[in-house]
């Protein structure tokens, strides 16, 4: 029996759940049209997210202490069946004063339970990955140029778990990529082995034009030559919209600047978007500046970043953009020429640049005119935008049969900043497991481990993090089996003690912005 404080206590912790409750089922129902044509596999899925960015538009977080004094499962295990776990509480809590509640539904009728959502999940993951003896994550493993040539690599690779293999199609042509899939397929044939072939397609890279090679006075044998601009906190740059050789600052003797570093970009056509004080940061977020000016030919830069003794700035280095709305296509020429051999010979294609609904249509009217609405789709999260995005994206992307996403961290840090990672990557691994949809952990996992034949603790913590996904992501490297070998061991330690995780439930912008019925581009 509780008390008379205890039992009006609970009697108002009802009547706020109750409030919750209601205004999910209002913001489902006024969300309604703009779900679109689903899928069939993904109907119950979609409602299941609605309602789960309808109950993060609360704030939560009081809530869940009360319920767990009370010995009643926490709110904060709701991704996968959000409305089934608010009856559930709402049915206890009734019962502690006495009376029934099973909301308009039984348990048991209602579409999204608890076991339901795991199996749709799964389901899900086994349609784009592939089935696996063990529930454990997928391990991809990006290919090497010369795969084709190294088949005892990719025996072994097999062998110690790789399950789907991933081929850049940013690199390379289509003779390599073939030569690659063949000897996957026929090896994992031979080895009576599952294993699913990802292409990505590269989207519009924005990178460092070429780079002036100096050839240093020697003071030491062997000395490098220099293919690189020097950079330091403070320094200008020029970056130029016309293809020219990238140089390096010149000095006069008293340590005067007579001309500033100067390199080009591979994309030209973003000139016409950059604006004074936008952020630009080059080489994996390794060098950051602003555009102090704009001139017809270039911008004049600041360097604002690059660490205590300088930074390095090569040619083909990679350029982000985060605060800067860029007129620029999802998928370009490249992308479309490559993707009738993608849908000739891939199991899942990887969208890269993906930021709007009308781009994941885009992309799925090419693979239907190409016959293959069957073809696994990811969506690639790289971007600012297609962060804010997400739950829109999701639903245009559950018109496809077999949807997954790609947590790309590497590009995605340097839009959100770095500080801002773990939460927004917290916040994607839950509203892809309200969507039911499968997510893939990328960008540096094991990395020293797979390049130099060492990981990090920092590293064996993150590889252990992955264990949420269903999908674990490893790029190439010397000591690539070692790392496979080492990520399937963690995977299998942490399966046993750790499946998802329990979470505050705090406002999400990204859940508000859902129903304010707008998309957000930068």
């Amino acid at each position: 029996m509780l008390h008379m404080t205890q039992e009006q206590n609970v009697r108002a912790l009802i009547r706020k759940l109750l409030r919750v409750r209601k205004d999910i089922i209002e913001k489902e129902i006024a969300v309604t049209e703009r779900l679109g044509d689903l899928n069939e596999n993904h109907r119950h899925s979609a409602s299941n997210l609605v309602r789960y960015l309808a109950l993060r538009t609360f704030n939560l977080r009081n809530i869940q202490p009360e319920l767990s004094n009370l010995g009643i499962s926490s709110i904060g295990t709701s991704e996968r069946y959000t409305l089934t776990n608010l009856d559930n509480i709402l049915h206890l809590l009734h019962l502690l004063v006495g009376e029934k509640y099973y909301g308009e539904k039984l348990n048991y009728q209602h579409r999204t339970t608890v076991f339901s959502s795991w199996d749709r999940l799964q389901r899900n993951a086994v349609s784009l990955f592939g089935q696996t003896s063990k529930h454990t994550p997928h391990i991809m493993v990006t290919m090497p140029s010369d795969a084709a040539e190294h088949a005892e690599l990719v025996e072994r690779l097999l062998n110690e778990g790789m399950t789907v293999a991933r081929i850049n199609c940013g690199h390379d042509d289509e003779e390599v990529w073939l030569a690659i899939i063949d000897l996957v397929r026929t090896t994992a044939a031979r080895l009576n082995k599952s294993c699913k072939i990802y292409m990505d397609l590269a989207g519009p890279k924005i990178r460092t034009g070429p780079v002036a090679v100096i050839q240093k006075k020697k003071k030491k044998k062997n000395k490098k030559p220099v293919d690189y601009l020097s950079l330091h906190i403070g320094d200008p740059l020029r970056l130029y919209r016309t293809p020219l050789m990238g140089m390096d600052a010149v000095y006069d003797d008293q340590g005067n600047l007579l001309q500033p570093a100067r390199i080009a970009l591979s994309l030209p056509a973003i000139f016409d978007d950059l604006g004074i004080g936008d952020a630009i940061w080059f080489d994996d977020g390794k060098i950051g500046a602003v555009v102090h000016s704009l001139h017809e030919d270039y911008a004049l830069l600041k360097i604002t970043h690059a660490g205590i003794k300088g930074g390095r700035l090569r040619a083909e280095k990679g350029i982000n953009l985060p605060g800067t709305h860029l007129n620029l296509p999802s998928l370009t020429d490249d992308d479309l020429a490559a993707l009738p051999f993608v849908a000739a010979h891939a199991d899942i294609v990887g969208y890269s640049f993906v930021r709007h609904p009308e781009d994941v249509h885009t992309l799925r009217r090419h693979l239907i005119s190409l016959g293959r609405e069957d073809i696994g789709l990811v969506l690639k999260i790289e971007n600012r935008t297609a962060f804010k995005n997400l739950p829109n994206l999701l639903l245009a992307g559950m018109q496809h049969a077999s949807l997954g996403v790609m947590l790309a961290r590497g590009d995605l840090a340097i839009e959100v900043g770095w500080e801002r990672i773990s939460e927004v990557q917290e916040q994607i691994l839950w509203i892809c497991e309200a969507a039911h949809v499968p997510i893939i952990w990328a960008t540096q996992v094991l990395e020293s481990l797979a390049k130099r034949g060492t990981a990090s603790r920092a590293e064996i913590t993150d590889a252990a993090m992955s264990n949420r996904a269903e999908c674990v992501m490893l790029n190439k490297g010397p000591f690539i089996v070692a790392a496979v070998q080492m990520l399937g061991d963690i995977l299998n330690r942490m399966y046993a003690h750790q499946w998802k995780k329990k979470e505050t439930l705090r406002k999400l912008q990204v859940a508000k912005d859902f129903f304010r019925q707008e998309l957000v581009d930068l």
